[in-house]
């Protein structure tokens, strides 16, 4: 021992890194450039955590954060359009994320590497969303093969968030080869679903009154595999009847341009039955629409639906997004409320005075 007065305690060791990955993390004082490297790399390699923040920087409205995004974006985008992207809607109570968990548990024991991204519906009160998909999900989520993510929908179009399309592409560009997007349920905005994907499951229950009630033509219409959940136990006779009678409602719609008839299926998510036959079928829906060329000009036909999404949300950003109109608004809206002018008439007049500030530059 040291003859000198001073010791110095080793101290408790320390723990283990939470998480390993945190020195990869983005770091604010790196410039644009390192970051956006940064990123696509992390993505690259399959970097969990990378990815996450990636899709969180593409969801952000924040300029700086676009500008990266927007690089990822663009840089990503060779590496992607290997997966197969499957939308899965369904009534309220139809056990979308359990079914999710069951059929993804099954795809990830199969090699597949599984992305979901489950949009939240968001409060129109507050404007927060609880985000509990990991939690009801609580298996898949601690599968290395699966990553899930929540997002709000934040008042967009038929609970689908805007960014989930570029989304997809990152997670594609991280190596996950199965997609699934799940909607907030049944509505207007399946249609957004159906643009952005190239299986639509539509997921249906059994005992629940009129089998064909609640439920739209123009959703069947989109459908390739409606699937009666929670066929299991008493439900299972119920199950067949549903199943019997969507087939028939089936027959009476008009050949899809895929080439595929669709089937109706049953399945019970808990019991984890059914679930192989649903694959098989996902699986001969591949197969067809790769060999008869519907896959790529089905994606073709998408690309050119969201250039048009992106104008239409581009002009609307610098329409509310410029000052000018942001005095103008509150004093039209106040005239519409006091009912000396009508809501058309208002909009018509700051559509003339948004064309009078930018001129031809827009």
């Amino acid at each position: 021992m040291s003859d000198s007065a001073l010791f110095i305690h080793e101290g408790v060791p320390q723990p283990p890194v939470v998480n390993p990955q945190a020195s990869f993390f983005y770091k604010k004082n790196q410039t644009p450039e390192h970051a956006t490297q940064t990123y696509i790399n992390g993505i690259r390699s399959g970097n969990v955590s990378l990815l996450s923040q990636a899709i969180t920087l593409l969801e952000s409205t924040r300029s700086d954060h676009q500008q990266i995004a927007h690089s990822v974006l663009e840089a990503c985008l060779p590496f992607s359009g290997n997966s197969m992207r499957i939308g899965i809607t369904g009534v309220p109570g139809a056990g979308k994320s359990t079914f999710i968990e069951s059929f993804g548990s099954c795809l990830t024991q199969r090699g597949h590497k599984l992305a979901v991204l489950a949009i939240d519906p968001s409060s129109e009160r507050s404007k927060g969303s609880i985000l509990g998909d990991k939690t009801r999900m609580e298996r898949l989520a601690g599968d290395p093969k699966a990553f899930i993510r929540p997002t709000p929908n934040a008042g967009s179009l038929g609970g689908v968030a805007r960014k989930t399309r570029e989304s997809v592409i990152l997670c594609e560009a991280a190596g996950y080869n199965v997609i699934f997007i799940e909607t907030v349920g049944v509505g207007q905005s399946e249609v957004a679903v159906h643009s952005m994907t190239d299986f639509f499951l539509l997921l249906m229950i059994s005992g629940a009154g009129d089998e064909l009630q609640g439920i739209k033509r123009g959703i069947m219409e989109m459908a390739d595999l409606i699937v009666i959940n929670k066929a299991d136990g008493e439900n299972v006779p119920k199950a067949s009847l549903a199943q019997a009678l969507y087939q028939n409602a089936l027959h009476l719609f008009p050949p899809t341009g895929s080439g595929w008839t669709p089937a109706v299926l049953t399945a019970s998510a808990m019991e984890h039955t059914g679930l192989d036959t649903i694959l098989q079928k996902i699986n001969d829906y591949f197969t067809l629409i790769r060999a008869n060329g519907y896959m790529e000009q089905k994606r073709r036909q998408q690309a050119r639906y969201w250039m048009n999404e992106t104008i239409n949300e581009t002009l609307r950003n610098r329409f509310f997004g410029n000052p000018q109109m942001e005095t103008l608004l509150p004093v039209y809206e106040q005239k519409v409320l006091e009912g000396s002018l009508d809501s058309f008439a208002a909009a018509a007049a700051l559509i003339q005075q948004f064309d009078a500030i930018h001129g031809s530059t827009l």
